[in-house]
């Protein structure tokens, strides 16, 4: 059997009524995504710092945005655009129509997600695959559990730098997500690492990744986290949080500790900058993409 794909073209006054309108007609599944996602226009939706350094709430959409629906191929497209236009009263729509076939969706899902390679000495490896290098340091997860597989610059960014640092003692990942990089810094050779994180589903898949992996790591919800310090710090969140967390990154880094933090868009990182100089001598940003990657010691 195939189904039919209906694509059309919202914005963020009606996204949100185009989609359960949607499903109401009947769509199998509906969904809504930025339409200008990937490019250099892809917008950050979750209250980030603007470049005048003020913080604006969440608008919860994007602007421009992709409505997605998924029907049985016998659909009159037709009917379904009107019943749309009587339920949301919007006279037309921009959309168009794809048909995908039926298919093994475990196996189309599984094939999209290859090694990762992050160095010559890293990659990352879904659970079906075999590693492309056994010598290597192999880090193995399931992205259908994951909340951070390796792919995105800012994950990207940060593994490199724990692959860079030398004697690693104790490590806290704060914002842990999947675990990726509390696992690759015990791999690395860290002797403690904790893993913080506000998502109790995070802390689950985390687990899940560490013991896919053989290594032992405590994670920890953060609102239950006592107060540690650790000789090095890294944070993969989004900048609006990095910005609140400063004093509590802080206290959480001994004095000489090494700190990273990414989930920071390039006109972000002054304010980033100016943020944790009160605690930290921070170094030149590197960049991956749009992407950027902060560091700095403790004072």
């Amino acid at each position: 059997m195939s189904w039919l794909l209906l694509k059309i073209q919202a914005n963020e006054q009606n996204a949100d009524a185009i989609s359960d309108a949607l499903m109401n007609i009947g769509a199998l599944s509906a969904s809504i995504e930025d339409a200008n996602a990937d490019t250099a226009s892809e917008q950050a939706i979750f209250g980030e710092p603007s470049s005048q350094h003020i913080e604006y709430p969440p608008p919860g959409i994007w602007q421009q945005n992709i409505v997605t629906a998924m029907f049985a191929q016998d659909i009159d497209i037709s009917q379904v655009i009107n019943a749309l236009s009587t339920q949301t009263n919007i006279s037309s729509f921009q959309y168009s129509t794809e048909t995908i076939a039926d298919q093994d969706w475990v196996h189309a899902t599984q094939s999209q997600f290859e090694s990762i390679k992050i160095t010559n000495n890293m990659w990352i490896v879904p659970t079906w695959h075999l590693a492309p290098d056994a010598d290597a340091i192999n880090i193995v997860l399931d992205p259908g559990l994951a909340f951070g597989t390796g792919s995105h610059p800012t994950t990207h960014l940060c593994l490199e730098w724990l692959s860079q640092q030398n004697a690693m003692n104790s490590v806290l990942d704060y914002g842990c997500g999947s675990g990726i990089l509390a696992i690759a810094a015990k791999k690395l050779g860290a002797k403690h690492v904790v893993g913080v994180d506000i998502d109790s589903q995070a802390i689950i898949a985390s687990n899940y990744n560490a013991q896919q992996n053989q290594v032992a790591i405590e994670f920890f919800d953060a609102n239950a986290f006592s107060q540690q310090t650790f000789d090095l710090v890294v944070a993969n969140i989004l900048s609006s949080a990095l910005m609140v967390l400063a004093p509590a990154l802080a206290k959480y880094c001994k004095t000489g500790a090494k700190l990273a933090l990414s989930g920071i868009l390039e006109d972000q990182k002054e304010t980033l900058i100016a943020r944790y100089s009160e605690w930290f001598n921070m170094d030149t940003p590197k960049q991956k993409d749009a992407w950027i990657l902060l560091t700095g010691t403790k004072r």
